[in-house]
């Protein structure tokens, strides 16, 4: 009797004992979300997107160190509006689908800098993988949220755009990327 009434006893403690938080698992709602770029050709802004998508979200901003974020990226369902920068980006000279199909983000981890939180993570593209940050703002909504994130990288560093269009006073060095995530709570 003595030894299961300390077995009781040992899982009560450990029931009500505060324990390590976890991030909340999320499903991505695709339809009401959107992933995108904007770039710079001839000096002028133009947007981008990509239609086909996967995101694995894990979010908690009171736990960052439980969080994660890992996202995979069909690179020819990127679309801008222009045919002809469209018909061109998936080819060798831009994403060259044929050898590299997707890019992959993974976080490695979070930080909180004066209030905003950073997403460190490595992006790979193109078969280079380089450190990027995202700034990260996530709303709760009722059982899901919303997640917005942002960043800036160097497209050359990725070899995205080399050779002849390697030239930067004609399509901008920097791609700023985006996302606005509709989230289920799993």
């Amino acid at each position: 009797m003595k030894h299961h009434a300390l077995k009781s006893l040992l899982l009560l403690a450990a029931l009500t004992l505060p324990c390590a938080g976890f991030a909340t698992d999320y499903t991505v709602q695709p339809a009401a979300s959107k992933l995108g770029f904007v770039g710079v050709f001839q000096g002028a802004n133009f947007d981008g997107s990509f239609s086909q998508w996967t995101a694995t979200i894990s979010y908690d901003p009171a736990h960052l160190a439980s969080s994660k974020f890992d996202v995979d990226v069909n690179l020819a369902s990127a679309k801008t509006g222009d045919s002809d920068r469209d018909s061109a980006l998936p080819g060798p000279d831009f994403f060259d689908v044929a050898k590299f199909p997707t890019a992959h983000f993974v976080t490695t981890g979070f930080r909180d800098v004066g209030g905003k939180v950073i997403a460190d993570g490595q992006l790979t593209l193109r078969g280079v993988t380089k450190p990027v940050s995202l700034t990260v703002d996530f709303k709760p909504q009722g059982s899901g949220a919303t997640l917005d994130v942002s960043g800036n990288l160097k497209r050359l560093d990725f070899n995205v755009g080399g050779g002849q269009y390697a030239d930067t006073s004609v399509i901008g060095a920097d791609v700023k990327v985006t996302a606005h995530l509709v989230l289920a709570a799993k």
